[in-house]
């Protein structure tokens, strides 16, 4: 079985977090976020269960699981809780789960933690927010995760190639929504998480309605397809008759030149204020229309995590970065708006563009 992330990249984060525990002095480290501990062992648990992961300090890393593995993850120990009686789930997934690590848990003085407190589980320790560490953490991409990453974007890309061919006057929203996921699922080869995000015609965005589509509005498409918890997040814009106007046509230029400016001044260190002002004196107004959202945001293991191109947010591009640039341009002539969004991949020697989908609007 593949896990989709590596042992050696797992092994690597749990170093990391050994070097957090030792700076700030805590005993070990309790994880109990699936996502979390997927991004240190590689084992992604099913929604319904839970599993809990232990990283001592100056110890062993413990995994525990609802039902034994069919491959080795990235720990020392495997345990297995009682996720079931007669095929009937228990009600405290999570605690059973903690409980069975109660031993090496109780050994244990401080702890970090990502969620909330158990205090059951050791009334006497010491507990703290991992969160923040995390986060932290987090936001540097390893290769292994650049990989599960493009996985998700190529099942994402395949979405839209379903629609292309599908999307014609009449059609509801709802039937492309089905085929999207259904083209989406083919490709990863394995179950997906959550599927979003923007799926209506005529629309800046939304979830699908049982609308037909009508000749020249615009398919605003933001998908994201989740696969073992990391995300993709891409935007493609559409006409339905594939005629779009001039109006339309120029929208779509406008909105690449302000890509393509990204693309030629993002670097580490950047401040992402500085790329939204940008953005917005290239877009806002332009001909009389709009650009009323954000420039684009860190993707991972959560839908929008730093770096936020915000202005709402001081955030500044770092190496490792995975980010989205989605410019967009809206108002009555466009017939709604156009939309293009594209992912990007920020390293010490420049900016690499993950997704490859072409960006014409017929």
């Amino acid at each position: 079985m593949t896990t989709g992330l590596s042992t050696e990249g797992c092994r690597a984060r749990q170093r990391k977090m050994r070097d957090h525990l030792t700076r700030t002095q805590l005993d070990a480290a309790l994880v109990c976020d699936r996502r979390h501990v997927h991004y240190l062992t590689g084992y992604w648990c099913p929604a319904v269960f839970a599993a809990a992961v232990l990283v001592e300090r100056d110890g062993p890393t413990t995994l525990v699981t609802p039902h034994p593995l069919d491959f080795e993850p990235a720990a020392d120990t495997v345990f297995h809780y009682p996720a079931q009686r007669l095929a009937t789930l228990i009600d405290d997934q999570t605690g059973a789960a903690v409980e069975a690590i109660a031993a090496p848990l109780r050994r244990r003085q401080r702890i970090g933690v990502d969620g909330p407190v158990l205090p059951w589980a050791h009334p006497a320790a010491e507990w703290a927010d991992l969160r923040p560490a995390l986060l932290a953490m987090r936001r540097r991409k390893a290769a292994d995760e650049i990989a599960l990453l493009r996985r998700a974007i190529a099942a994402t890309e395949a979405a839209y190639a379903y629609a292309v061919e599908a999307l014609r006057p009449g059609v509801t929203e709802v039937e492309l929504f089905a085929g999207m996921q259904a083209a989406a699922a083919e490709s990863a080869g394995e179950v997906l998480g959550e599927f979003g995000n923007d799926f209506q015609i005529g629309s800046p965005g939304g979830p699908p309605r049982r609308r037909p589509a009508q000749v020249g509005e615009v398919a605003v498409f933001d998908l994201s397809v989740t696969l073992r918890g990391y995300r993709s997040d891409m935007c493609r814009s559409f006409v339905v008759g594939r005629r779009p106007t001039a109006e339309q046509a120029d929208a779509r230029a406008r909105i690449l030149d302000a890509l393509r400016h990204v693309e030629r001044v993002a670097r580490p260190g950047l401040s992402c204020r500085f790329l939204c002002a940008d953005a917005v004196g290239l877009l806002e107004g332009y001909r009389g229309w709009s650009f009323p959202h954000h420039l684009g945001h860190g993707i991972g293991l959560s839908a929008h995590e730093a770096p936020r191109l915000n202005p709402e947010w001081d955030d500044t591009l770092q190496a490792g970065d995975v980010f989205t640039v989605e410019p967009g341009l809206y108002g009555t002539e466009l017939r709604a708006g156009l939309r293009i969004e594209q992912i990007y991949h920020l390293t010490e020697t420049g900016l690499e563009k993950l997704t490859t989908f072409p960006t014409n609007l017929g």
